[in-house]
């Protein structure tokens, strides 16, 4: 017992009512999703079973509760589509092929787990983020508006989106009647009642208030059912694997396995956040990928941590695996005994609920702040949003951290450059010493400061070499690198630039202040080269006094001669040590 993550026995009651109301939260939801990716509601079912019994016990987050999600089933749906199609005649064998996928795509997530990789979820930006949930709820929307009038199910957003004139002249009375009434439940109970709504979830009671009224008043009608649900335990599917599509079969297991962990570990931040605990982001990839294994080895759909289920779990009191490991198996007993009662439900009810999920996912948060949020992020957010609806959902979250790495970097290259500092004649962008402000005053601009601080990265390397280029009517650089903390190697190329450019220009140039780190790097990559011991110092007023000296600048302060002694012998002590 001590293997399962966050199980204890202290909170037996509240893990219990935890488990059953999110098992009824899931109970229509996990139809629905079967519905809507094309497999059927018994998939969804089995989906809700395997992935939730597995993540619970060897997930990494205590109170989160797994199962087909809306962006995990859309992509299925597209996924079941696309291998069934490759077999018209034997759509069976697409169907294995599809189940694979989501084996794989479950090894794939135990592998991320395996390598630590669940830390990066942090660094994904909430506009890509925002920009992502934001297009699986508008695809949910899309894809459920024909079955919620009465029409057969269209697998892709943007058929389904033109398709939507034809839906509305052609519509089902008996089907819209009952769309409307789930979609009246599922929006005003939880805000009008909200106590009735504790006791029995909005989405349970839409789907009993729809079925009960097509039973009592429609049944003779031609509104479109559920039809036979497969009962009893599920069979196992051995994995198949066609070679000529194992590429592709790959990159569609990735798409599982990425978008799943992505979802997963968002619910588990969520969960975080309720229950003021932190949970194991590479240990809860484990469970997930175990669970999305197994479901994929039975025929369920893939899944991942629910957020609203996750929700309703904690909010009821579930605070261990025992919840969510509850919540599988309350599914399973209705699997085993129930699904002559669900065939009787009506498309346009799960439909309805479905549009409720959709409408949930979407961002509203950050579109309200849309007009005061940083416009980058708006931008990257619509991107994101729409290449998810258009075209492809993985793409998309691919293109929006590019976009988000772009700005990145190019606010790190402003701020980098905003670190530069060329004095000549203005003293006060650098804090001198007397002594240096006096040998710059007498050099009277043949002496330039270029001063560098901070981190210097890639991002202003070709900026750096641009400021130095513009700096014109000098005899000695001194390259001041005292306050310089890193380099990498584009930017010490850049330093080579700079260097070589000054003494190709007949300049002489000094290197000032480099810690002993940022020397081993400029050694490494051979960059002393260029460099005399004479013109490398540790100290910017030793190096000031030789430049002094060579322009011939006669500067008047006391002790001179004792001073420029111990000068001499810092630098040649400094010489020394980095040779």
């Amino acid at each position: 017992m001590r293997y399962i993550n966050g199980l204890h026995f202290n909170n037996i009651r509240g893990d219990i009512y935890g488990g059953l109301t999110a098992a009824v939260v899931a109970l229509p939801l996990a139809m629905a999703m079967g519905v809507a990716s094309g497999v059927g509601p018994i998939a969804g079912m089995y989906g809700a079973i395997f992935v939730g019994l597995f993540a619970a016990l060897f997930g990494g987050t205590p109170a989160q509760v797994s199962g087909p999600t809306g962006p995990m089933t859309v992509v299925m749906a597209a996924i079941f589509i696309q291998y069934t199609g490759m077999f018209p005649d034997d759509p069976a064998q697409g169907a294995a092929l599809a189940f694979t996928v989501v084996i794989m795509g479950g090894l794939f997530q135990i592998m991320f787990g395996v390598l630590r990789i669940g830390k990066y979820i942090e660094l994904v930006p909430h506009p890509v983020v925002s920009g992502f949930m934001s297009g699986i709820g508008v695809i949910i929307i899309l894809l459920q508006i024909g079955p919620l009038l009465g029409h057969a199910p269209i697998s892709k957003p943007l058929e389904a989106a033109i398709a939507i004139p034809e839906f509305l002249t052609a519509i089902n009375p008996v089907a819209a009647i009952l769309g409307l009434l789930t979609l009246l439940v599922v929006y005003t109970v939880p805000r009008f009642l909200p106590r009735l709504n504790a006791l029995l979830p909005s989405p349970l009671l839409a789907l009993i208030a729809g079925t009960v009224a097509y039973l009592l008043f429609f049944a003779d009608s031609s509104a479109p059912v559920i039809g036979e649900i497969p009962t009893g335990l599920p069979t196992f599917q051995l994995p198949t694997i066609e070679i000529e599509l194992l590429s592709t079969m790959i990159i569609s297991a990735l798409t599982l396995a990425g978008l799943g962990t992505i979802d997963s570990l968002l619910t588990s931040l969520v969960a975080d956040n309720i229950t003021r605990t932190q949970h194991k982001s590479d240990r809860e990839l484990i469970g997930q990928g175990i669970g999305n294994t197994v479901s994929g080895l039975f025929g369920g759909l893939p899944g991942a941590g629910a957020t609203m289920r996750t929700v309703v779990n904690v909010k009821a009191g579930g605070r261990t695996p025992l919840s969510g490991a509850l919540h599988a198996l309350v599914l399973l007993a209705v699997v085993l005994g129930a699904g002559p009662l669900a065939s009787h439900i009506p498309n346009a009810v799960l439909a309805g609920i479905l549009l409720r999920v959709g409408t949930d996912i979407i961002d509203w948060n950050y579109l309200k702040l849309i007009r005061r949020v940083p416009r980058p992020g708006v931008i990257i957010m619509t991107v994101v949003l729409v290449t998810t609806v258009t075209i492809d959902l993985l793409l998309a979250v691919g293109i929006g951290m590019i976009m988000t790495s772009m700005v990145f970097m190019q606010r790190m290259a402003n701020s980098q450059l905003s670190c530069i500092k060329t004095v000549k004649h203005n003293h006060e962008e650098l804090p001198l010493s007397a002594e240096e402000k006096a040998i710059m005053a007498a050099a009277d601009g043949r002496i330039l400061l270029f001063h560098l601080s901070g981190p210097m990265s890639f991002s202003a390397a070709r900026g750096m070499v641009r400021r130095h280029a513009a700096m014109q009517d000098y005899d000695i650089m001194l390259l001041d690198l005292s306050d310089v903390t890193m380099l990498d190697f584009t930017s010490t190329k850049a330093i080579e630039d700079i260097i070589v450019d000054t003494g190709a220009a007949g300049r002489q140039v000094f290197l000032v202040g480099a810690s002993q780190s940022i020397i081993d790097m400029l050694h490494k990559q051979h960059m002393l080269r260029h460099l005399e011991t004479d013109q490398i110092y540790q100290l910017r007023v030793d190096a000031l006094r030789h430049a002094s000296r060579l322009l011939k600048i006669s500067i008047d302060h006391d002790d001179q001669a004792v001073t420029g002694t111990i000068a001499e012998n810092s630098k040649n002590s400094y010489n020394s040590r980095l040779l």
